[in-house]
């Protein structure tokens, strides 16, 4: 396989992790802060719950298999550009 290839490989591996965790990440601090404004809101109006902050609820399944496939794709890439360098 020729060096080129790996690199390519690489590239497109690391696009795909972005792709493809990027939305799964950005979805999730978006709902973190949601609730986040939400709690200081009725804190505000006086209506807080008597008990400390409430738990977060943490990632959905779905955002968390995306942030597997995504770290896969980072692992295949950092793999490719290995090759790339150990080829060249």
């Amino acid at each position: 396989m020729s060096a080129w290839l790996w690199l390519v490989a690489a590239a497109v591996a690391a696009i795909g992790a972005v792709l493809v965790g990027w939305p799964a990440w950005r979805d999730y601090r978006a709902r973190e802060q949601r609730d986040l404004n939400a709690e200081r809101y009725l804190a505000w109006r006086g209506r807080a719950a008597r008990a400390s902050a409430s738990t977060p609820e943490g990632m959905t399944g779905a955002e968390r298999r995306r942030l597997w496939i995504a770290g896969g794709l980072a692992l295949a890439a950092t793999f490719c550009l290995v090759g790339f360098f150990t080829y060249a």
